[in-house]
């Protein structure tokens, strides 16, 4: 492991494709207590032990051809140079995707070399390693099954495809459904058959369609799908248990790893109101939790996130969780769907010290959880900004993006001035009062996400970021002494449209979005351009700028926009919902999306980053225990992620 020179701090450590690697530093971990320490350290074996779930769920394939690709890169000697580089390429974006398929347009990407180079590559290991010759034909025959899930950009070309018109479950190519239309699992599902929407692949056995659960088994509760997986999770968290910060977190623990066994969704609920009670310094999600990458959005990816308080940080999202109350009977929405009590969220801003799955090495910057309606209105819910997540993005940013698409120099100056103070409270607002706000009607039936397949995510990130733009003039937010000017807002609205331009420079080919939180975006904005006079696009010396003219006249529409996303999660309206993101969120301005590409060419900006997380190893005693956790960077994603591959399977 390198050691880290706090003076010459590394941040962007290299570039593959469209992504970067980016250290992530995880400051302040020095200072907790041993016991904290050692419950971090198990809880990130824990976050690690899961990380194939997440990758298996991705694609069928895809252990496997982890496993082929970390075998090949284990083993270098001898594969020709331009062989050798074309699959670390991909392996890299392998695992800073966990699988096959782009972060942000959800489309597969492919090797820079033809399969008779990798195919030959596998043999030169094979004789060197004096394979027997059934050793050898097995090794080729595994790359012959998943060769074309490789190679062939147009088989399984989706992780997820929502595009209207096509069978959004037959024409995904993630795990969670096999050999089955959309059609058949609605009319499965419809008669009561799933039982674990949240935590199972449905596949078709004997002519029957057949729920297996993920569970690691209990007793009189046969073992699951990744029993394996979960059993190595639930060994790290009994480990974590022992150094709990006290009962109910140990309780918290308990219950927990009793839904891993069980796999019953009455567990996972337990564990949740149990969860969101919590207040430890060293915390965690982690579970079957968000559920973007299943069309329908019922069944969840595995992911975990193990952090610990930034206390001089939280005092920002401790003063919005106070005040909720007061900006929910602001809302812009009917009566009927305002919550009455708000229960104040736990609201902290984190360090993370491990990120696995569905939460990294790609990150979110701020969480809110969890995500069962029920339970956020009658117990409340926890918000976190990942602080040192949001400190490593600005660190490595580039320059240049502000003077190449603000559309003039007053509105560079007043990002420059308000631009980190503007985010931090977008993603704040965004997770304590967005996500954890408003009711359903009494009307409906189940959850919002059970009558809205396909477009709930996408609306209910919307509906978050609307909250923070609509909340963010109110005078309020000056009397809490969170904002000193309405710089602060034209800049949190300046940003959110200036963005919806610089994403699409993560879409290099195609004409429509995949990605939940770019369709939302794209869908706010196109909404106010197309139904407010408040928006201008102007062109200028060949270039393309979004121009705020009005901005009372643009939070005016937001307050309608937000009124109506609410009301269609509310009411569960399904017609309603595929008209607003269909036209608003769905095709892209190609001819924009080709003179950004072109603006940002000279400006070394990536599409996306993975981290490389901090590495934590143990110090022991003369006894053999445990007395102390070192914190280490490695600098390196190659190192970390087949050091985390250990026992993949």
């Amino acid at each position: 492991m390198k050691k880290e020179n706090k003076r010459k701090r590394v941040y962007e450590l290299e570039r593959i494709g469209n992504a970067r690697t980016v250290q992530l530093y995880a400051d302040g971990f020095e200072s907790l207590t041993r016991k904290e320490k050692i419950f971090a350290y198990y809880m990130a074996k824990a976050a690690i032990a899961g990380r194939p779930v997440a990758i298996d769920q991705t694609n069928r394939y895809a252990i496997q051809i982890m496993h082929l690709c970390e075998e090949l890169l284990r083993n270098p000697k001898g594969i020709p140079a331009k062989t050798l580089k074309a699959i670390g390429e991909y392996t890299k974006l392998f695992w800073i995707n966990n699988g096959m398929y782009d972060h942000n347009t959800a489309r597969k990407f492919v090797p820079a070399c033809a399969p008779a180079k990798f195919e030959k590559a596998l043999r030169i290991i094979a004789e060197r390693e004096k394979d027997s010759r059934d050793a050898k034909e097995r090794r080729v025959q595994t790359f012959r099954e998943v060769r074309r899930a490789i190679f062939d950009p147009k088989y399984m070309a989706v992780v997820t495809d929502k595009t209207p018109g096509h069978d959004f479950i037959a024409q995904s190519a993630n795990n969670f459904y096999e050999g089955l239309t959309t059609a058949e699992v609605a009319g499965w599902a419809r008669k009561g058959n799933e039982k674990n929407p949240l935590n199972s692949k449905v596949i078709k056995k004997n002519g029957r369609m057949v729920e297996l659960v993920w569970r690691a088994g209990s007793g009189s509760i046969p073992e699951g799908l990744y029993a394996r997986q979960l059993t190595d999770v639930i060994s790290n968290l009994e480990k974590a248990k022992g150094f709990a910060s006290g009962k109910h977190q140990a309780k918290t623990l308990d219950l927990l790893i009793r839904f891993f066994r069980t796999g019953k969704l009455s567990d996972w609920e337990k564990f949740n109101i149990s969860w969101v009670k919590d207040q430890s310094n060293v915390d965690f999600i982690l579970g079957f939790i968000e559920v973007y990458m299943d069309p329908r959005g019922q069944k969840a990816k595995f992911e975990a996130v193990i952090h610990f308080t930034n206390k001089e940080q939280t005092k920002l999202m401790r003063k919005l969780a106070a005040n909720a109350q007061y900006f929910e009977n602001r809302a812009p929405w009917k009566d009927e769907f305002k919550k009455k009590n708000v229960k104040a969220p736990i609201a902290n801003v984190v360090n993370v010290i491990v990120e696995t799955g569905d939460a990294g090495p790609v990150s979110a910057i701020g969480i809110n959880l969890p995500n069962e309606q029920y339970i956020r209105q009658l117990y409340g819910s926890k918000s976190v900004l990942l602080h040192n997540v949001v400190a490593a993005y600005k660190a490595s940013e580039p320059k240049g993006l502000l003077e190449e698409f603000c559309f003039d120099q007053a509105e560079v100056k007043r990002a420059k001035k308000y631009g980190q103070i503007a985010d931090d409270l977008h993603t704040g607002m965004h997770e304590v009062l967005g996500h954890a706000s408003g009711k359903v009607s009494d009307k409906l039936k189940g959850d919002p996400a059970d009558h809205l397949p396909g477009y709930y995510s996408t609306l209910e990130e919307a509906r978050a970021d609307l909250v923070a733009l609509w909340n963010v003039f109110d005078p309020k937010l000056n009397k809490l002494k969170m904002v000193d000017s309405d710089d602060v807002a034209k800049e949190m609205y300046d940003s959110y449209v200036r963005n919806v331009l610089l994403q699409l420079r993560r879409i290099p080919t195609g004409n429509q979005l995949e990605e939940d939180h770019m369709k939302n975006r794209q869908m706010v904005v196109n909404y106010i351009l197309r139904n407010s006079g408040s928006i201008e696009v102007v062109r200028r010396r060949g270039k393309t700028y979004f121009h705020i003219t009005d901005y009372r006249k643009m939070r005016d529409t937001v307050g309608q926009l937000l009124a109506e996303v609410m009301r269609i999660k509310a009411e569960g309206d399904l017609p309603a919902a595929r008209s607003l993101v269909d036209t608003y969120g769905l095709k892209i301005n190609t001819s924009w999306r080709d003179e950004v590409i072109k603006r940002i060419k000279n400006l070394n900006v990536s599409s996306y980053t993975g981290f490389v997380m901090p590495d934590l190893s143990p110090i022991y005693d003369k006894k053999g225990n445990i007395a102390d956790i070192k914190l280490e960077y490695p600098l390196d994603l190659t190192k970390q992620m087949l050091e985390y591959s250990k026992g993949a399977a």
